[in-house]
C-alpha cells in the first residue's frame, strides 16, 4: 500500500466506539500509516442498495458500518467484537482484532446501594446473559431494563429504583471513568467480549494484507474459539451464553463455557484445558458436546421463550 493514501476508518459516533477508532488508528501510525477516522451516523438505511438488503444484514450496532465499508465509504470498520454477528455479511470479514484487554463483567451500584448484601439488590441489565447467569447465584432478584451508552446508564442509575447495573469492565477502563466497581466470580464474559475488532472488504487484498501485523494472534485464537461455540449453540438465536479462552505460552488454551435458561435455574457448564492447534475447530467440538448434555432442549425452549 502507498504511504501516501490515508486508511478510512468507519465508526460509530459514541464515545466508547471512538475510543476503539483511535486506538485502532494508534496501532497504523506506529507503522507509519497515515488514518481518516469517520463517524458514520446511524441512518437506518440511508443509501441501501438493493443488493446489500439481500445479503442479510444483521446486527443492530453493526449495520450502518457494513454499509458504508461495502458502499467504499470507509476501508475498514471498527466494532465492539461481542456487538458483531456470528454470521458475516457477504463480502465482509474479521480482518484484525486488537489484544484483548479487560474482558470481564463487573458490577456497579448506586450511591444509595453500597452496603446492601448482592442477594438484595435491583439489578438493571438488559442482557440476556448477565440476567440469567446473576439469578443462577440470586434467584430472587428483581430486575429492571436498562438501555444506552456506559455514561447514560450510570446517569440512570442515579435517577432510578433500581440499585446496581453491570457493564463490561472494558467500556470503564477505556474511558477512565472514575467509577467503582466489584468484580463477581459467578459471571461468565460475552464471546469476544473486551475486543475491538477490525472488518475489511473480502476482495480489499491491500487492506487485508497490511492489517495482518496488526491483527493479535494469541486473541485472535481465543476468540475464534468463543465465536464458534457461541454460533454452534445458538444458529442466530439469542441465548443466556457465555465463553471465555485463555492461551499460554505454550498454546494450551483454557476454555469455559455456559448455556443457561433465562432464568438461570437450568445451565450447562464446561471447563476444558486443550492444546491448540489450527487444524480442529475447538469451539464447534465443545459446544456439540454442550448440546449433546442437553443443551439442544434447552435452546429450544430458550427459543420458544423469546420469539
Amino acid at each position: 500500500m502507498s504511504s501516501m493514501r490515508s486508511i478510512k476508518i468507519g465508526t460509530r459516533n459514541s464515545p466508547l466506539a471512538l475510543w476503539q477508532a483511535r486506538e485502532v488508528a494508534r496501532n497504523l501510525q506506529n507503522r507509519n500509516y497515515k488514518t481518516d477516522i469517520t463517524p458514520i451516523v446511524s441512518s437506518g438505511d440511508k443509501n441501501l442498495t438493493e443488493p446489500l438488503y439481500a445479503m442479510g444484514i444483521t446486527g443492530i450496532f453493526t449495520k450502518d458500518l457494513d454499509i458504508a465499508l461495502l458502499n467504499k465509504q470507509v476501508d475498514i470498520a471498527v466494532h465492539s467484537l461481542k456487538d458483531i454477528p456470528t454470521q458475516l455479511p457477504k463480502n465482509i470479514e474479521i480482518i484484525a482484532v486488537l489484544k484483548r484487554d479487560y474482558p470481564q463483567d463487573v458490577l456497579v451500584r448506586s450511591a444509595g446501594a453500597k452496603d446492601k448484601e448482592l442477594h438484595d439488590l435491583k439489578i438493571a441489565t438488559s442482557s440476556l446473559r448477565r440476567r440469567a447467569f446473576w439469578a443462577k447465584t440470586y434467584p430472587d432478584t428483581q430486575f429492571f431494563d436498562i438501555r444506552g451508552n456506559v455514561q447514560t446508564r450510570l446517569q440512570k442509575l442515579e435517577d432510578q429504583e433500581f440499585d446496581a447495573t453491570l457493564f463490561s469492565l472494558a467500556a470503564i477502563e477505556r474511558m477512565g471513568l472514575p467509577v467503582e466497581y466489584e468484580h463477581l466470580s459467578m459471571m461468565i464474559s460475552a464471546p469476544a467480549q473486551g475486543v475491538v475488532a477490525v472488518c475489511g472488504r473480502s476482495d480489499d487484498e491491500e487492506i487485508k494484507e497490511l492489517f495482518k501485523e496488526v491483527d493479535h494472534r494469541d486473541t485472535r485464537i481465543c476468540i475464534d474459539i468463543e465465536r464458534n461455540f457461541l454460533q454452534t449453540l445458538e444458529g442466530g438465536c439469542t441465548a443466556p451464553i457465555g465463553a471465555f479462552a485463555e492461551i499460554n505460552e505454550e498454546d494450551e488454551v483454557r476454555f469455559i463455557g455456559r448455556l443457561c435458561s433465562l432464568d438461570g435455574k437450568n445451565c450447562i457448564e464446561t471447563d476444558e484445558i486443550f492444546k491448540w492447534n489450527e487444524n480442529e475447530n475447538f469451539g464447534e467440538a465443545i459446544a456439540n458436546i454442550v448440546l449433546e448434555n442437553g443443551g439442544r432442549e434447552l435452546m429450544e425452549e430458550i427459543k420458544s421463550q423469546i420469539s
